[in-house]
């Protein structure tokens, strides 16, 4: 089965742009200015300001730390996620091969076949679809035959699905979909990072907004 990717933004932290202008403004103000007056009386314009010339200006990333997303992501391969965990500043929480038998073939085909003619298409896919299917016979066979699922695992392929919970906070999701979001970026990462990426938008238009018309709007 060829699985579909769904990204999904589980939660977020409450009004982050707000926040995190707040936290910028913290640092130069004196004593007898409240931080909850700060978080609660910024018009959007004011944030803008601020977090365009915390960010573009003075690059005093540090502040916009403060405001975290976590998504759920599903119908994504293994050969993502061993490019997805190599972005250290972040939490992971990936289903488990060890513990979890993949019983049902489930995985990502590559999107390289699309740029050959069609009777290359047919036969490479033929091919691929062949293998996966072969995969997880040896797999079934490797359980049947009493292997713990830790070490029958070792013949499936990077091709196949898994499941992972990813939290991150925005300057590092910026540094990431600076990373990921380019057309130099693995296809199937740079997809999630794009979903990614519009959802944060939705959020936090002004943390993303350089970024969403960069990668989304222009594109």
């Amino acid at each position: 089965m060829i699985n579909r990717m769904r990204v999904v933004l589980v939660t977020h932290t409450p009004d982050p742009d707000r926040l995190c202008c707040a936290s910028a403004k913290l640092c130069h103000e004196p004593d007898e200015r409240d931080f909850m007056e700060m978080y609660k009386d910024t018009s959007e314009e004011h944030i803008e300001k601020i977090l365009n010339m915390v960010v573009h200006q003075l690059h005093h990333e540090s502040v916009i730390e403060h405001a975290n997303f976590t998504f759920f992501v599903d119908g994504v391969s293994r050969a993502l996620t061993h490019q997805l965990v190599r972005h250290r500043v972040a939490s992971y929480s990936q289903q488990s091969q060890r513990y979890v038998k993949m019983k049902e073939p489930s995985y990502v085909s590559p999107d390289y076949y699309k740029k050959l003619d069609h009777e290359k298409d047919v036969e490479s896919m033929g091919i691929f679809g062949h293998h996966m299917i072969k995969c997880w016979q040896r797999y079934n066979e490797l359980i049947e035959l009493g292997w713990k699922p830790e070490d029958a695992r070792m013949v499936l392929p990077n091709a196949c699905t898994t499941k992972i919970v990813i939290t991150m906070n925005a300057r590092e999701l910026r540094h990431f979909f600076e990373m990921r979001c380019t057309p130099h970026a693995q296809w199937e990462i740079r997809a999630m990072a794009k979903e990614m990426l519009k959802l944060c938008y939705e959020v936090s238009p002004i943390l993303f907004r350089d970024l969403y018309k960069k990668f989304i709007q222009e594109e």
